[in-house]
């Protein structure tokens, strides 16, 4: 399933936004994080003008879709989106065009359950491309801080205040240190990979057992290090320096 990660109590009306537009967009479940830090944080909030948010609306089917060999027409509601690989959506009660409704495997494009193994293995195969198609529709990973320093953190979630507050004052003493947050955990970013192999050192602080951390290494063969703890409390700025101090002993 795609991710998003809000990182401030702010952040979460724009995360919730990019959440609705990428399930609308894909036709699939999103999941949406946040944490008890940031549901009872707080801080100032412009209320934005509507005018200015994206337009997440949905181009519903209206038609039958598919022709068959006799020439009679038909609604397909597995055909894909040659781009997104979205399934067409239709508003419920329009007639010609029913949608299969369950959760036993369907036949793709016709839609029909279908129990071979060859259906199931195809389907399973188109869904994990179309979620990984997601990683061309959001912004590309950005460095914070020196983009030549020796380490880089990675962060995501509610981190982002302690990161922000130990990146900061380990600049101001004159230690070089990098800084990468992620919104989006799956698909990640394309651009993520080349970015962390131009530092010797990747420090992934989580609250959590170090999942990322672990992800990152597989997937791009960097020597990650996490910064875990689940104390039931925040990171402090002081332990994420200790952590840079100490891998640039």
């Amino acid at each position: 399933l795609p991710i998003v990660a809000a990182y401030s109590p702010a952040h979460c009306f724009d995360a919730a936004i990019e959440a609705a537009r990428i399930a609308l967009k894909y036709r699939t479940p999103v999941i949406l994080l946040s944490d008890g830090y940031l549901a009872n944080g707080s801080e100032p909030w412009l209320l934005p003008d509507p005018a200015t948010l994206p337009d997440i609306s949905v181009p519903f089917a209206t038609a039958k879709n598919h022709v068959n060999p006799d020439g009679t027409e038909e609604y397909w509601p597995y055909l894909r989106d040659a781009e997104t690989l979205a399934r067409p959506w239709a508003v419920p009660g329009t007639p010609g065009l029913m949608h299969r409704v369950g959760g036993i495997e369907k036949e793709d494009g016709r839609g029909d359950i279908n129990y071979s193994p060859a259906n199931h293995s195809k389907m399973v195969h188109l869904r994990a491309a179309k979620v990984a198609g997601i990683a061309n529709d959001i912004p590309p990973a950005a460095i914070v801080g020196d983009e030549d320093a020796d380490v880089v953190l990675l962060g995501w979630g509610s981190t982002w205040a302690a990161i922000d507050a130990a990146v900061q004052r380990t600049r101001r003493v004159g230690t070089k240190v990098a800084w990468i947050h992620l919104t989006h955990l799956n698909p990640l970013p394309p651009n993520l990979g080349e970015l962390l192999r131009k530092f010797r050192h990747v420090l992934v602080p989580e609250l959590n057992m170090g999942q990322l951390c672990r992800i990152v290494r597989a997937e791009y063969l960097v020597d990650a290090k996490a910064v875990s703890k689940v104390q039931g409390l925040p990171f402090s700025a002081a332990e994420i320096e200790d952590a840079i101090a100490e891998v640039l002993k």
